[in-house]
């Protein structure tokens, strides 16, 4: 196992090389002039080719890359261009804010969804299946801004019960959860049922009926747990695209988080803070498919993986 999980890391460096590659040369390619940005509308033109001189921008832009990846290597993710920061401090204040949105989001998703899915697939072609599959598509086609919007306007604007928006408490997590999750919790459940009533048609199934064992044990502990392997391969790549796909989401409740940080940086072209958070939400994707990966072996101890 230790040997496998080592190959995979040794594996993620000529990935992230290459991602590397891929956003700083696309970054540069964001119409807009930082310089002229930062020096303001009424800045000279020769006060505009300082600023890009100091910033280092009148390089070129192989030059720019190669000292961009002499400080990567010795772990400087360089400094912000608009407000002279260091990036790795600015991702810092905002990374575990986003990773809590992620984990809250994640976290109901995850129950409501195995539980709609499962009493759909208990109670198929009945009412809890018809209602569980309505929620199901409802939460699919509901785009995760629009619900935003709805939840600011019933539970803070008519009832004011939870904040509209920003980080002030527990309660600033809750309407982006339900509007960052409400997509997760319906491709679980939709992929829960799907996966679980193929599994109650198996031989295994049958013969635990015939031994007399209750539905009550039967679908909890013999057949939801080898349901789990899709669910959870779908559940991962969601994780990981949650934590740099918060962005629209962040912007509507004003999230003090990574996705608002990055809505703000391509808004100044702070080319150094786009940069380093799509590399880590890259390297953060990569490390949640291999926790996906090694959760197989525990749903189903037949998996076993060489190194």
């Amino acid at each position: 196992m230790f040997a496998y999980i080592g190959k995979r890391l040794l594996e993620t460096i000529p990935i992230l090389f290459v991602v590397s590659i891929l956003i700083f040369f696309f970054t540069h390619l964001i119409p807009g002039d930082p310089a002229r940005l930062v020096a303001g509308p009424d800045a000279t033109l020769a006060e505009v080719a300082q600023i890009r001189e100091n910033l280092g921008l009148d390089q070129p832009v192989w030059k720019q890359y190669v000292d961009y990846m002499a400080g990567l290597l010795t772990g400087n993710l360089g400094q912000s261009l608009v407000t002279g920061h260091d990036v790795s401090s600015m991702i810092g204040a905002r990374f575990l804010p986003s990773l809590y949105l992620t984990i809250a989001s994640m976290g109901w998703a995850l129950v409501f969804g195995l539980i709609i899915g499962t009493v759909s697939a208990v109670f198929k072609n009945k009412w809890p299946d018809y209602v569980g599959m309505m929620t199901a598509v409802s939460g699919i086609s509901v785009p995760n801004f629009w619900l935003g919007l709805l939840l600011i306007q019933l539970f803070s604007v008519q009832l004011g019960w939870l904040p509209t928006g920003g980080l002030d408490s527990w309660k600033g997590y809750v309407l982006p959860s339900i509007a960052l999750g409400a997509g997760i919790m319906a491709m679980v459940a939709r992929f829960t049922r799907a996966s679980l009533l193929d599994t109650l048609k198996s031989d295994f199934i049958r013969t635990a009926r015939s031994k007399g064992l209750k539905e009550t044990t039967i679908i909890p502990k013999h057949a939801l747990r080898n349901s789990l392997i899709p669910v959870v391969t779908i559940s991962g790549l969601q994780f990981g695209f949650l934590l740099g796909g918060s962005v629209v989401v962040e912007t509507v409740f004003n999230f003090p988080g990574m996705g608002r940080l990055l809505i703000d940086s391509i808004g100044f072209r702070d080319y150094p803070t786009i940069q380093a958070l799509l590399l880590l939400f890259s390297f953060y994707f990569i490390m949640v498919n291999l926790i996906v990966d090694l959760l197989y072996s525990l749903l189903n101890p037949k998996i076993k993986y060489a190194a």
